[in-house]
């Protein structure tokens, strides 16, 4: 049991720095927020891809690199939750790729995982995959359960688990289920001991460790070591993250700004806009969002959860008066690419409708990321809806000029760009 007195003390300089990752991922990312119903329906999908015969035999072009590419848009915490499962040919490690058997135990865990609607169950069932002994196939899954169930499940690196051994003066293992497992219950202990200090959500309490694992803070029975041994260490970290931080700033103003400029054009064009539930608050230019936009979503003819997911698009426009969604942008940013555009396929599948523009609206220089994934068969198919981008520069050099000339939605057509049949063809 932690001395409440230190431990206190530790919480609140975690909490207090405001480049922590309490502050820049866990607090202040709406991001986080939105990744969560993209990483179930990314997972939902790797399920369905190994049921139907149609997951591969490697990790590169699969439903699960965009789960994990999802996951690592979270930065920070989960900077290197993919590397665990990049496809290692001559070690023959996660073998879940060639091996059809322990591809089929893997998906079932991550089917019984998404379904769980209880502690045991989930417990369960992390027991049973680690009985498989599925070789190279370790604790880095808990990334993935976490974004299923984030008051049950820590997400796990060596960051995080280096820090649990020196705030508890243990010697916990990387790579071993048991370690993990054990690891867990202490940090549910720890926080339900601490309840008031963090949050039911595990990811405040596994950014703490981070911050100790990694370096960024600094424990009172290890300050020495760390000053003396790895004071050049430490230095650069923390000037990486505030470099970090600081693009993170200036990226979150261009999202804004990108915002506030579809916005401008929607009403302009005769239609009802709302922005993302989590944006509203947000103003550009010294023009608030809410002053232009609806106060709440229309009620769409779909469940509360897709509701939900459709509320944290970006910026939807409406037929004016109705619940028709005529338009749908996501604005990227460096963090966003995957979970955007799986939130507009939960939206085109949802709610199909042949004459919705469905769009990312992306940085100039992401503009062949944005094309790679628009041209992967998950969104390429026939039966896939079909995704259009516009880039940063286009929409603020004709904004003004769609304001001013457009009729209706169908103008942005002059500037929205989408993936040819060549390029599909080249990739695949």
């Amino acid at each position: 049991m932690l001395n409440q007195e230190r431990f206190q003390s530790i919480v609140q300089a975690y909490k207090h720095d405001q480049e922590s990752v309490y502050q820049t991922w866990f607090i202040d990312n709406a991001q986080r927020l939105k990744a969560f119903r993209a990483i179930r329906h990314g997972v939902e999908q790797v399920i369905k891809d190994v049921k139907s015969g149609s997951f591969g035999n490697d990790f590169k072009g699969s439903s699960l690199e965009v789960v994990l590419n999802s996951i690592t848009e979270q930065k920070q915490v989960f900077e290197g939750a993919a590397h665990a499962f990049y496809w290692k040919p001559k070690l023959r490690i996660p073998d879940i790729y060639e091996n059809e058997i322990n591809k089929r135990y893997f998906a079932q865990f991550l089917e019984n995982c998404l379904n769980a609607n209880r502690e045991e169950i989930l417990l369960r069932e992390i027991l049973t995959l680690s009985e498989k002994k599925i070789k190279g196939l370790g604790p880095a899954a808990a990334n993935i359960i976490y974004f299923l169930h984030p008051t049950l499940v820590p997400p796990f690196n060596t960051a995080i688990l280096n820090g649990f051994n020196i705030l508890y003066r243990d010697n916990k293992k990387l790579g071993s289920w048991s370690s993990f497992l054990n690891m867990r219950a202490t940090i549910i202990q720890t926080n339900e001991q601490f309840k008031n200090l963090l949050s039911k959500d595990l990811g405040a309490i596994s950014g703490l460790l981070f911050e100790i694992g990694s370096g960024k803070l600094v424990v009172e029975e290890n300050a020495d070591a760390f000053l003396d041994a790895d004071l050049k260490k430490r230095l650069s970290l923390k000037k990486k993250r505030h470099e970090q931080i600081q693009l993170d700033i200036k990226e979150e103003q261009s999202h804004t700004e990108m915002q506030y400029r579809l916005v401008k054009i929607g009403k302009a064009l005769g239609y009802d806009v709302i922005v993302a539930a989590n944006d509203r608050s947000r103003s550009y230019d010294g023009e608030s969002f809410s002053f232009h936009c609806l106060c709440n979503l229309p009620a769409l003819p779909v469940d509360s959860d897709i509701a939900s997911t459709i509320g944290l698009i970006d910026v939807l426009w409406f037929e004016a008066g109705t619940n028709k969604i005529v338009c749908a942008f996501e604005v990227e940013k460096s963090t966003s690419i995957y979970s955007g555009i799986l939130r507009l396929s939960d939206l085109a599948i949802s709610l199909p409708q042949a004459d919705m523009l469905i769009c990312l609206v992306a940085p100039d220089g992401r503009e062949k990321e944005v094309v790679a994934q628009l041209i992967r068969p998950a969104f390429a198919g026939a039966n896939s809806p079909k995704l259009s981008y516009i880039l940063f520069n286009d929409l603020r050099a004709h904004c003004d000029s769609i304001c001013r000339l457009g009729s209706d939605f169908r103008i942005l057509q002059k500037i929205a760009k989408n993936v040819s049949p060549t390029q599909i063809d080249v990739t695949l």
